[in-house]
């Protein structure tokens, strides 16, 4: 868990810099942003593998990964962002819950990842979203009653999660985006240097006017699709991980 907690720190750092930011500072992220990718690859690599030594996953579970992030990266152009319509978001809730915190994080940003590249949506902003998807994935593996929690109840904390998630990932971008405003000189723009009260009630305004029309929906389209849909997904998804020695218990015997 060390890598995971290190590179969720990296992120936070990435994604709040502006609110701490003097006045000389840049506003873009389009100068950070590839060092960020370039530090998040192999910080991913890290987490693969350590949960790889902690659990004993082989090359079946690992496949099933590459399988689940193709599923993701697939699901989101069919929304195109339109109202915020991006089903994406429920099978990666769904797939950190089973999966856990560790191979949920990765399997968010490989999907957002090769999302990308599908649609052509690379830029600045990937790694940004990589993260917060991660972040979307890893929370779902660590709600409460992994192993005891079944049935009806799973699926409402699910759903109620998936809606949060939503609504926190629209916010966690906007932060992103944010300080290239600053220029415009609006009432909800970023301007570095002021206190950080003042600037946090630009930004609440800048999410209320900007973003919202898009959170909402997505955070609908999640509970929607965990509500008709996690049932069915979520023993699908149990089973291929029982197959795929994911809960296999580590054996010694004397040869």
């Amino acid at each position: 868990m060390t890598a995971l907690a290190l590179i969720s720190v990296m992120g936070v750092m990435a994604f709040g810099w502006p609110l701490l930011a003097d006045s000389a500072s840049g506003l873009a992220h389009s100068q950070d942003a590839p060092w960020l990718f370039a530090a998040l690859l192999p910080l991913l690599l890290a987490v693969v593998a350590a949960t790889i030594a902690d659990t004993g996953l082989d090359a079946k579970a690992i496949a099933m990964l590459g399988v689940l992030a193709a599923a993701g990266a697939a699901l989101r152009p069919l929304g195109a962002g339109t109202a915020g319509i991006e089903p994406m978001f429920f099978l990666m809730v769904l797939s950190g819950r089973v999966l856990g915190p560790g191979f949920g994080f990765v399997l968010g940003s490989v999907s957002m990842f090769a999302s990308a590249l599908l649609t052509g949506g690379v830029g600045p902003w990937m790694p940004f979203q990589m993260l917060a998807m991660g972040w979307v994935s890893m929370g779902a593996g660590l709600l409460p009653g992994p192993d005891r929690l079944r049935g009806r109840g799973e699926v409402l904390l699910l759903a109620a999660y998936g809606a949060v998630a939503s609504l926190c990932y629209g916010t966690v971008m906007n932060l992103q985006g944010w300080p290239y405003i600053g220029s415009l000189a609006t009432g909800v723009s970023f301007v570095p240097g002021d206190p950080l009260p003042e600037n946090l009630g630009r930004f609440v305004a800048y999410c209320l006017a900007t973003s919202l029309g898009w959170d909402l929906p997505r955070a609908l389209v999640t509970i929607t699709a965990t509500l008709t849909l996690g049932p069915t997904i979520l023993k699908a998804l149990r089973r291929a991980t029982r197959r795929a020695a994911f809960e296999a218990a580590v054996e010694f015997r004397n040869g």
